[in-house]
């Protein structure tokens, strides 16, 4: 029961939501008089109920949602900020003075509730019709209200959290167009994640949200396994769904239900973990949601009667995107992998409903949209006029012009494919209405907590600093093929890190239903049936449970996993010793073996006797080995070691394959990745271009009164300067980019190393200034928490832009577009540029053209062979400490690199090195930024074809 106290303050809260905060103490009276004109919700009392509850209190959890949504509210419509930024001190003491508290109550909200560090979710988007007002929020959220209070009791989610999430799905939502508005229209979208960092969770508080609006027919296309469609499908109907949406009003108890009830045996439904919605929806109100597939069926032609895909009209004069129809219409849920006969059946059953397709609200999430839904079919083998398409991408196209009134969303945390898609084809996916870039979530292990990407070259490394270190565990590339050692190695960590949990089981009361290694070497299921047998050879040899593996494991914990969790310091339980943990060995191989065989393929191939790969049903504590099954948004969960050793394939299937990314709560310090050099190189590589992408879109995602000033159509014509062509070769955009106006600058990016060696002297020579005005000693600065010394000097304006005209691209249009900004700059804007030469103490040097001997700064190679220069945070947070500075100096940080690789072998010191790339960063002051604030400024080639429209060259 509810507590008095915390129900009116709660109640006061409600009244708030979505709206400016507003006296809290006197709305919690208003709600107290209701119940008990004697209760006492004075503002001590609060403060003491927030000093001594716990952390799943609901008041407490309620209040800190509500302030995450105000210290994250924009200025723009909101004037009761009084212009403070948002997640700012200035911004929540707005908040408190709003609420009408005093400063002892706000020291003790400071205490609990920390300013978060905002959802940082990037918009660029075109112009749209605001519908998704505050009262819509409020009075429409059965669902998404539902949500939420799962994310937070069943799992975990703190404020911030649920928060940032309402925050992003907003943004979503608000780009679409009003369910019952009375003209039919579509948009297309693009959200970009992270792999394996929520995105799932994004698209159901989609989902929920655009439910409880008015859309009534929700289209989930997963990727093109069953096994990740099954996975998206019991997520949603866990989630989402419900038990009442599940069961239809059956008993589940009655032995009849369980044709037809797919989680009778699920160990998630027996414990009660689906969400409950306290009634059948339809029976309260609010929309019920009708199961078209289920976990068991994707969808099949008529399975459950062509009925089942009309809806209810309470008015049949009216259409059913009238409000007077539009709510008391149930909704109908899809969830389908990407395959041409389900498509095809879909499609099918739609032509054939009754209802007028146009007047459905419809929603397509596209999961993993750069997989199968993009039309990659040769663009040369076109007729005039006739555009072939692949499969998917036909059938998708097919259904967007079946449903005038569908809205698609793409998901996907590479987002290359999308973006370069024609946008002048209107039965295409272009995300031609916006394009989100999320924020890396809380808790999220990804490439920066495998790969030392900012790491000062000077400390010395160890498991506290460098997480290469900690996680990472290179294999030899040039070892026999006999040789199983990496292999056994890899096993032992297996085991251990099994015992670790079990241990942490009973010392902390976590709990890990699931723990997993997964071997990845081929996407061949011949290879994948060869190596789960070698896997059991040598799991059966390896004397875990007849002691003979007892000193190799202890070695293995002493050496590695004892001290990584000590200079981690995570707050994990660790054992003191081995021998504290060498009792929970066996308990750990019967779980991993109980069997004897602790392999699971997952594949196709239907030869071998298979365990089902089924995390729903069972805890699964398993080494698992496949390929494409366990790619491309599965979720491998528990996933604790990770072996990969399958050859390097282009960026985009890489950063797919990596499913060592995502959230290992209670875990992190005992994730193990087993990976050769190059493997590491190309994955640190792939990581920092889309990085750099979303940096880009960081930097054009300027805002003016609430709207972003660049539409996604703005993006494509900027392929040219990552070196991709958006069609033929003999295509091109109508839309030239004449000017990139934006501060920051990084542009070594493409530089093809191993084909050109004149251009690379050429362009040594052409910075042969800038480094001629270096003075001759080293100054130490500061930024980024480390020092380190640098090489300064000066030169002018024109001289820096006399030196950047001098400079060669790999694709020429790389920077075309930024010197031209950049040389039109006035004096009394930027009239001096400082120069700054980082040197490493123990880093490798070479001597150039005579000048001096400079550290060379080694980088890993991307795409087409290609190098960026990657400017260190601690370089850049230094820019505002080099002595002398005004506010109209510019900063060009110069980087001579090389591959890592390379820098192993001797370097040429006569003042010629080769293969040696001079990679640089700019920084403009902050008056650059053009008064119009339009970042990119583009020119018609053709003046009588469309600005966007690709055109012959």
């Amino acid at each position: 029961m509810i507590p008095p106290l915390v129900q009116a303050y709660t109640s006061a809260l409600r009244t708030m939501e979505d709206a400016a905060p507003r006296g809290l103490v006197r709305r919690a009276q208003v709600e107290a008089d209701d119940l008990d004109p004697a209760l006492d919700v004075s503002e001590a009392r609060l403060r003491d109920h927030l000093a001594t509850s716990g952390p799943d209190d609901k008041l407490r959890l309620d209040l800190h949602l509500n302030l995450a949504k105000w210290d994250n509210a924009p200025v723009h419509g909101n004037p009761w900020t009084t212009g403070t930024e948002p997640n700012t001190e200035e911004r929540r003491a707005r908040v408190i003075e709003a609420l009408g508290l005093s400063s002892e109550t706000a020291g003790e909200i400071a205490k609990h509730f920390p300013l978060a560090k905002g959802d940082g979710t990037v918009v660029i988007a075109g112009p749209w019709d605001p519908w998704y007002t505050d009262e819509i929020k409020r009075t429409r959220n059965f669902y998404w209200g539902h949500y939420i209070d799962y994310l937070r009791t069943q799992r975990g989610w703190n404020a911030d959290a649920v928060s940032n999430l309402d925050i992003a799905t907003t943004r979503v939502v608000e780009r679409l167009i009003a369910p019952s508005r009375k003209k039919a229209g579509q948009t297309k979208g693009l959200v970009v994640g992270y792999v394996q960092s929520g995105k799932t969770a994004n698209f159901t508080g989609v989902i929920a949200k655009a439910i409880d609006s008015g859309y009534r027919l929700i289209i989930v296309m997963t990727g093109t396994t069953n096994i990740l469609r099954e996975q998206t499908q019991r997520r949603l109907d866990m989630e989402l769904v419900g038990r009442e949406n599940i069961l239809r009003g059956s008993d589940e108890n009655d032995p009849d239900a369980a044709q037809f009830i797919d989680y009778l045996d699920d160990e998630d439904w027996t414990a009660d973990r689906f969400v409950r919605h306290g009634a059948r929806p339809s029976e309260i109100g609010r929309p019920d949601i009708h199961r078209m597939t289920n976990r068991r069926f994707d969808y099949r032609r008529l399975q459950q009667g062509r009925s089942a895909l009309e809806f209810e009209r309470r008015d049949r004069t009216k259409e059913l995107w009238h409000p007077d129809n539009l709510f008391t219409s149930n909704a109908r849920l899809i969830v389908v992998k990407k395959n041409a006969t389900v498509l095809n059946n879909l499609i099918k059953d739609l032509k054939n409903t009754a209802d007028r397709l146009e007047n459905i609200p419809a929603l397509i999430i596209d999961d993993e949209s750069d997989q199968a839904s993009v039309n990659t079919t040769d663009p040369k083998k076109w007729r005039e006029d006739e555009k072939k398409r692949t499969t998917i991408n036909k059938h998708l196209s097919t259904l967007l012009g079946l449903l005038p009134r569908a809205q698609y969303i793409g998901y996907t945390a590479t987002p290359f494919a999308n973006v370069f898609v024609d946008p002048t084809d209107a039965e295409d996916i272009f995300p031609k209405d916006y394009l989100i870039s999320l924020d890396r979530p809380t808790g999220y292990m990804g490439a920066d907590d495998f790969h030392d990407l900012d790491f000062d070259p000077d400390a010395d490394r160890n498991f506290g600093n460098s997480k290469e270190m900690a996680h990472l565990r290179l294999l030899d590339d040039d070892a026999d093929d006999e040789d199983d050692s990496e292999l056994q190695k890899a096993l032992d960590s297996f085991v251990l890190t099994a015992a670790i949990k079990l241990y942490r089981r009973i010392t902390s009361n976590d709990q890990f239903k699931h723990h997993t290694m997964l071997v990845h070497e081929t996407m061949r299921r011949v290879g994948q049936r060869s190596r789960a047998e070698a896997i059991q050879e040598l799991w059966r040899t390896s004397g875990y449970l007849s002691g003979n593996a007892h000193d190799r494991l202890q070695m293995l914990f002493e050496t590695d996993f004892a001290p990584v969790s000590k200079a981690l310091d995570l707050g994990h339980a660790t054992p003191p010793s081995f021998d504290h943990l060498a009792r929970f060995i066996g308990e750990a191989v019967r779980k991993i073996a109980p069997n004897g065989n602790p392999v699971i393929v997952v594949n196709s191939d239907r030869d071998i006797e298979q365990e089902d790969l089924d995390f729903d049903k069972r805890s699964v504590w398993r080494i698992l080995v496949g390929g494409n099954k366990l790619a491309r948004g599965f979720t491998v969960e528990g996933l604790t070691i990770t072996y990969y050793s399958r050859k390097v394939g282009h960026a985009e299937a890489l950063m797919q394959m990596g499913r060592w990314f995502g959230f290992r709560k209670g875990y992190r310090d005992l994730v193990r990745l087993f990976i050769t050099p190059d493997i590491r190189d190309a994955f640190e590589a792939a990581c920092r271009d889309e990085e750099h992408f979303r940096n880009e879109l960081r930097q054009y995602a300027t805002m003016v009164n609430g709207r972003p000033l660049l539409t996604p159509q703005d993006i494509p014509p900027l392929v040219t300067r990552h070196g991709l062509r958006p069609t033929a070769a003999n295509k091109m955009y109508n839309a030239r980019l004449v000017e990139r106006r934006t501060p920051t600058k990084e542009p070594s990016s493409g530089y093809p190393l191993l084909t050109n060696q004149a251009a690379l002297d050429r362009n040594i020579d052409a910075c042969l200034p800038l480094l001629k005005a270096l003075r001759g000693h080293t100054v130490p600065l500061r930024g980024g928490g480390r020092t380190f010394d640098a090489l300064l000097g000066e030169v002018s304006h024109q001289q820096l832009v006399s030196v950047l005209r001098e400079l060669e691209w790999a694709t020429p249009d790389t920077f075309i577009a930024d010197l031209a900004w950049i040389a039109s700059l006035p004096e009394n804007v930027v009239d001096r540029w400082d120069i700054m030469l980082p040197q490493q103490k123990h880093g490798k040097r070479v001597n150039i053209r005579g000048i001096g001997e400079f550290t060379v700064h080694g980088r890993t190679v991307g795409r087409e062979n290609s190098i960026r220069g990657n400017s260190e945070s601690a370089h850049r947070q230094a820019i505002e400490n080099i002595p002398n500075r005004t506010s109209t100096s510019g900063c060009a940080i110069l980087y001579p690199v090389m591959k890592k690789n390379e820098l192993e072998g001797d370097l040429a010191t006569d003042g010629y090195p080769t293969r040696l790339v001079m990679a640089i960063m700019l920084q403009l002051p902050k008056g650059a930024v053009p008064t119009d604030q339009r970042p990119l400024v583009y020119q018609v080639v053709v003046p009588e074809e469309p600005l966007y429209a690709i055109v012959n060259r």
